[in-house]
């Protein structure tokens, strides 16, 4: 069964999400009902063969037609397209956030700024979306065009036509411990900003204030000695990288990516706490003007505790859900 359920994977992958229960519950029957009652791997290949290749089945499903790039690299294309797309469209938002963020004066706040970056950095990614979408397309136009074939099978990513052996190398993956796209580049972006916002800590992170229309920025910490901590920093960079790369490799929670990630949730906890039982790091206005809003009550001591232990318990509820996934 095996096959099978790897053959519906691949036809349901293709459809519509509101589809696809109904539809692999009606191919799955339709599957048993042509074959023998003891049958055997001969058997099965032979009525996957006959029900051809899942993407042309899934078209079938479907009442969209493929017009201008035809059934032989549709799915090639698509496949391509999905690959593509949103990795260009997530580069141009990275590098126009670290570019704004770099060039960031401290002439406006960071809510204008993130508001800048958020609505530039969408219309430059839809732009690159489009242009990736208008040169693939026409590259598939050409080659359907020009590129003669007896044969309008679907392709594979190999270049060859599907044959029910292609399953062998595709493995099964249960929706629970997939590891989604969105996951990951989320997770880039995220390092993004934290790391910028790090080397430029002393122009965005700190207190705003507003009185009679002039604006003030205490900074939060003292620059000179927080950078001291860049060799940590790019360290932490490169294992969240590293980490985010292996999970982009893998597509799949499994037991030793689990450790992996339970590992690196605490790296960055420890490199906090390291970091900030140093209070040089905090600059002496800012520690100043809390102290006079709070009238020398607030503890700093106190907050670095509340932090550190809010940490940890984010380390331990990622770790957990790691394990919980490649476990299931």
């Amino acid at each position: 069964m095996k096959l099978v359920e790897l053959y519906i994977q691949e036809v349901m992958r293709r459809l519509p999400e509101k589809n696809r229960e109904d539809i692999a519950l009606e191919l799955k029957s339709t599957i048993e009902d042509m074959l023998p009652e003891e049958y055997t791997e001969d058997d099965l290949k032979e009525v996957l063969t006959s029900l051809g290749n899942p993407a042309v089945l899934a078209s079938n499903y479907q009442d969209r037609p493929m017009h201008l790039i035809g059934p032989r690299y549709y799915d090639l294309y698509m496949t391509l397209l999905k690959i593509i797309l949103p990795i260009s469209a997530a580069v141009t938002f990275i590098v126009l956030a670290v570019s704004s963020v770099l060039s960031y004066s401290g002439e406006s706040s960071p809510i204008e700024i993130f508001l800048s970056i958020a609505g530039n950095g969408v219309l430059e990614a839809i732009g690159t979306g489009m242009q990736v979408f208008f040169w693939l397309t026409l590259t598939f136009a050409i080659i359907e065009r020009t590129v003669s074939s007896d044969s309008q099978l679907p392709i594979t990513m190999t270049g060859k036509e599907w044959t029910p052996d292609d399953l062998n190398d595709i493995p099964y993956i249960p929706k629970e411990k997939r590891i989604s796209k969105l996951e990951i580049f989320g997770g880039l972006i995220w390092t993004v900003i934290w790391s910028t916002c790090y080397f430029k800590a002393s122009s965005i992170v700190g207190l705003y204030e507003k009185s009679d229309n002039e604006r003030t920025f205490t900074p939060f910490f003292d620059q000179e000695v927080l950078i001291g901590y860049w060799p940590l920093v790019v360290i932490l960079i490169g294992l969240e990288l590293l980490l985010l790369l292996r999970k982009w490799k893998a597509g799949v929670w499994t037991r030793k990516l689990a450790i992996v990630n339970a590992v690196y949730q605490f790296i960055p906890v420890l490199a906090f706490m390291f970091v900030f039982r140093n209070m040089d790091v905090l600059n002496t206005d800012f520690i100043d003007r809390v102290q006079e809003l709070f009238d020398a009550s607030f503890n700093f001591q106190w907050l670095y505790l509340t932090v550190s232990v809010g940490l940890l318990v984010t380390a331990v509820i990622n770790s957990y859900d790691g394990f919980k996934k490649a476990y299931k």
